[in-house]
């Protein structure tokens, strides 16, 4: 049964309610490990809410690929006030869109890449590659993963991200022997999943013998379960470059609000939470369990400027379908 407030109950509740609604709110578009609750999401709400003296929402419809498509048919009806999430792969068509603001200065990163625009904030990065058990015969090359009896997980490059960076990957290394890799490497694919959560899932529950991920991945099992059993071996062939991406939109309801959001993601603070909860690199040179140190890098790295990375992307995934369909 419900119990009616008193009157001066109900006074007393009125000031809070009021100061409540007072607080301006920043919505963010995101993708959904980020916000999951090992994610950094939940962190980073906590500490920018207690220095903003507003709310932090996070918005996920899946992976970034699909957050790029909600922006897009939403457009400036979007109620996001940032974006968070998309990496270089998809730089160039989200700025195409024309719904992105310059946050004014070219931000101060350290990356293997110079990075000169003043749009897009790099937050964190790392190379991409194959997570296994520490034990298996590990491949030294995407060529000898594909002569392996390996089955592996990979994510749809439709809808996600580590998907389209493998497509590019595959393209950068090989060119225009991409497809003969990619007829060699299909037999190999246990099944593709639309995101990242779902193929890493499949992977530690033992339905895969390896999921594409990143080099850093190791370092989560290490740091947040004392596991030091899984690998990423580093491929001869060089290993692909993603960057990931925050910016404000031109529309945003909070301008103010998503500019401080964007200087708190390269702060100390949220760069060693976003290392520590998203397990890549931070945007910034700062302090790192020493389980980062220990990983071991690529010689050679493979990265497509956004604008060549936009032109391959369809030729890229066509050979990839055509292979997988076969």
């Amino acid at each position: 049964m419900r119990r009616p407030v008193s009157l001066c109950a109900a006074a007393l509740l009125l000031p809070l309610s009021a100061a409540a609604q007072d607080r301006p709110v920043l919505n963010v578009l995101t993708y959904d490990s980020f916000t999951s609750e090992w994610g950094p999401g939940p962190q980073l709400t906590a500490a920018f809410e207690q220095e903003c003296g507003c709310d932090l929402r996070f918005t996920a419809p899946g992976d970034a690929a699909a957050v790029l498509a909600r922006l897009r048919l939403e457009g400036a009806r979007s109620t996001a006030d940032v974006v968070l999430g998309l990496d270089t792969n998809l730089m160039a068509d989200a700025a195409a869109t024309g719904l992105f603001a310059p946050h004014g200065a070219v931000p101060s990163v350290d990356l293997p890449i110079a990075w000169t625009d003043d749009t897009f904030l790099p937050f964190d990065w790392g190379w991409f590659g194959f997570v296994m058990n520490r034990g298996a015969e590990p491949p030294h090359s995407l060529s000898e993963l594909a002569d392996s009896d390996l089955r592996i997980v990979i994510q749809d490059p439709r809808s996600s991200t580590p998907g389209l960076g493998l497509v590019m990957w595959v393209q950068a290394a090989y060119g225009d022997e991409a497809p003969a890799l990619w007829d060699r490497l299909a037999d190999n694919i246990l099944t593709v999943t639309p995101g990242w959560s779902e193929a890493y899932g499949l992977f530690t529950e033992g339905e895969a013998d390896a999921v594409l991920s990143y080099t850093t991945s190791p370092a989560y099992h290490i740091l947040a379960e004392g596991d030091d059993s899984k690998i990423a071996p580093i491929f001869d062939e060089g290993h692909y470059l993603q960057v990931e991406l925050a910016a404000k939109l031109a529309h945003a309801a909070e301008p103010e609000l998503a500019d401080r959001f964007l200087a708190f993601l390269l702060s100390d603070e949220a760069q060693t939470i976003i290392a520590t909860t998203n397990w890549m690199y931070p945007a910034r040179d700062v302090p790192l369990p020493e389980a980062f140190a220990a990983l071991p890098r690529p010689e050679r790295t493979l990265f497509l400027p956004p604008d060549e990375a936009a032109a391959a992307r369809d030729p890229a995934i066509a050979e990839w379908q055509a292979a997988l369909s076969r």
